[in-house]
């Protein structure tokens, strides 16, 4: 059986100029020694401003909710929302197309990843090992 412990949690209103809160927060609960922390940091930039830009945590008093958990020799990131009537998160990877690749990004660089869309929102989640370096030439797709 796995052992988890929560890092730590943050709850911010759901606006862009408040992004950079879930960054440093991320970088804090990690260290900046962590080899994980720099894309840690970059996917939950990425999942975050989806929940901002896309779910219903958009509208007025809206709250997105980072939690960092350290469990089976990694880290989990959890960012829950309140979910959206219109739409679930979707992995754009065609390169044409402008915008919307922050999932892709984290399908790309997370070890493991997914969502749970509940009655009172929807929570986007990666994992991420530590120690392994990131990201791993394997991470990175081919060019064009």
């Amino acid at each position: 059986m796995a052992s988890a412990a929560v890092i730590g949690n943050l709850t911010i209103p759901a606006r862009p100029e408040l992004v950079s809160a879930a960054r440093s927060f991320v970088t804090k609960a990690l260290g900046e020694d962590d080899p994980a922390a720099d894309v840690a940091v970059l996917l939950v930039s990425e999942t975050v401003t989806n929940a901002v830009l896309h779910s219903n945590s958009r509208r007025p008093g809206g709250t997105v909710t980072i939690t960092a958990v350290d469990i089976d020799g990694g880290v989990r990131i959890e960012v829950a929302d309140e979910g959206s009537e219109q739409s679930a998160p979707e992995v754009k990877g065609h390169g044409c197309v402008s915008g919307g690749h922050g999932l892709f990004l984290v399908q790309t660089l997370a070890d493991q990843w997914g969502y749970v869309r509940h009655d009172y929102g929807t929570t986007v989640w990666f994992w991420l090992i530590r120690g392994r370096g990131y990201p791993a030439l394997g991470d990175l797709p081919d060019g064009p």
